[in-house]
């Protein structure tokens, strides 16, 4: 911790991943997204990277769940005859894959009721997590999430899931935007664009921190239950 200006700040990881002002946001772990038989699988995107990334999550969320850290899972939706699409975000959508997508309407997906608005099993809440609802690729934007933060005293959001260059990073910026402190699990997002991933990598280490999943959880695992 450093003093600036009469400022205590959190300088080192295992400050600012203290099981007791941190939550783990997971985003947009569903099936539509990082599962083969989701849409973006049916469509033949490439979720190669999610292989990787689905069991590193899995075992942060382990350790998050053996310490006691807050957890908030993301769950991207879009309602019904695009009853929550602005024609903004229809146009974002239709230029969302455009060449898997050919002359198809503009994608639709994680609508609710559907399994494509779920969660990977691995990676499913369990009861008493919290679960936000996200209309838009930042979670804080129309959600209840920065309450949720304020409300139980979370100064640190570790931040991992889909995609890195979309929903990840606007969640991170969105929560340093609301004076919370940022560490990306750096092994645990992905993206179905590997050039997209790296670009958006590259601009996230520049503006937050970043730690591996093993160095979050050993963080966690110093602190009893």
């Amino acid at each position: 911790m450093r003093t600036i200006d009469g400022k205590d700040v959190f300088t080192d990881l295992a400050e600012l991943v203290d099981p007791a002002h941190t939550a783990l946001l997971l985003i947009d772990m569903q099936h539509d997204f990082v599962d083969p038989a989701g849409l973006f699988g049916q469509l033949g995107i490439n979720l190669s990277m999610y292989e990787q990334t689905r069991p590193r999550l899995a075992a942060l969320l382990g350790a998050a769940r053996d310490r006691g850290v807050l957890i908030m899972h993301v769950q991207n939706t879009a309602l019904p005859d695009r009853m929550s699409d602005s024609p903004a975000q229809i146009r974002f959508n239709l230029r969302m894959h455009a060449s898997a997508r050919g002359d198809g309407p503009a994608l639709r997906y994680t609508v609710p009721g559907t399994p494509g608005h779920e969660f990977v099993p691995e990676l499913a809440p369990a009861p008493g997590e919290l679960v936000v609802s996200k209309f838009r690729s930042s979670a804080f934007w129309g959600t209840n999430l920065q309450l949720l933060l304020r409300s139980n005293g979370v100064k640190t959001v570790v931040v991992a899931g889909c995609t890195t260059e979309g929903c990840v990073e606007s969640t991170a910026r969105d929560a340093m935007f609301s004076d919370h402190y940022v560490v990306v699990a750096a092994d645990c997002v992905g993206s179905d664009d590997k050039a997209q991933h790296d670009a958006a990598m590259l601009l996230m280490r520049h503006r937050f921190d970043l730690a591996t999943s093993p160095e979050i959880s050993a963080v966690w695992q110093s602190h009893d239950a």
